[in-house]
């Protein structure tokens, strides 16, 4: 069993060789050892290529020099399969080189005697002589701190803040006379027709002007605004004439 300094590490090892990268306990940043070549794997190569050869040159010559050679060969075999799939010797191997790869980065590291973490230089605060996770750096916490404060002020003056003012029954988006976009007038910037709104007789609901049915009751709009004083035709819902005044 293997056991590294830092809580996190990574083995990228192959039958071929030995390589480790041991991580920030803080931040995660990683360091990677230098690859060390396996002796294991080296002397393997040269015995699969010696089995191989003697094979080669048994059934050349055949005879009691190639029953040599197999048997040279059944010998290299048997070799082979001892050190396929990580052998013993590759295991002491395995261990010294993860040893060795351990005191290579471990001066990239400092332990925080507070929370006993192994950090890089990144997330050490030299001057506390802490890891910034138990001392941050003063100038960045103070930093940190004052943008969350705005953020909270901003979120909370958008919450109150009031960002349009109008009257919601004096707006309308298409014009009830020509059926373009009306704009944001009191009349129509395609026909002129006016763009307020009316109550309905019935349920009183606000319906555009110039809508002949209640669009909430189904009643009739349009009622006569004949003015009984001096006769003038008023748009409907007119509340006085425009033309002498009288109440209607």
């Amino acid at each position: 069993m293997l056991h590294a300094f830092t809580r996190n590490y990574s083995e990228l090892s192959t039958e071929a060789g030995f390589q480790f990268e041991f991580f920030c306990d803080c931040c995660g940043n990683g360091f990677r050892s230098t690859f060390t070549p396996s002796s294991t794997y080296q002397k393997k190569q040269k015995t699969q290529r010696f089995g191989g050869f003697s094979a080669t040159l048994g059934g050349l010559m055949r005879g009691v020099g190639g029953d040599i050679g197999n048997a040279i060969a059944r010998g290299s075999d048997y070799i082979g399969d001892r050190y396929e799939n990580q052998s013993p010797e590759w295991r002491k191997e395995q261990e010294a080189a993860f040893d060795a790869a351990q005191e290579e980065v471990r001066p990239q590291f400092r332990k925080c005697p507070s929370c006993n973490k192994w950090v890089c230089e990144d997330c050490w605060n030299e001057e506390e002589g802490l890891c910034t996770e138990c001392a941050p750096r003063e100038a960045s916490y103070v930093a940190k701190a004052r943008n969350e404060a705005m953020r909270r002020n901003i979120d909370e003056a958008a919450e109150t803040a009031t960002v349009w003012q109008g009257k919601l029954e004096t707006r309308t988006t298409v014009c009830p006379n020509c059926g373009k976009p009306a704009g944001a007038g009191k009349f129509c910037n395609e026909c002129g027709a006016p763009l307020g709104t009316q109550r309905c007789p019935n349920c009183g609901a606000q319906v555009a002007l110039g809508t002949k049915f209640c669009s909430e009751c189904g009643s009739p709009i349009s009622k006569s605004c004949k003015c009984p004083n001096c006769g003038n035709e008023n748009q409907p819902g007119t509340k006085f004439c425009s033309e002498c005044g009288t109440k209607l």
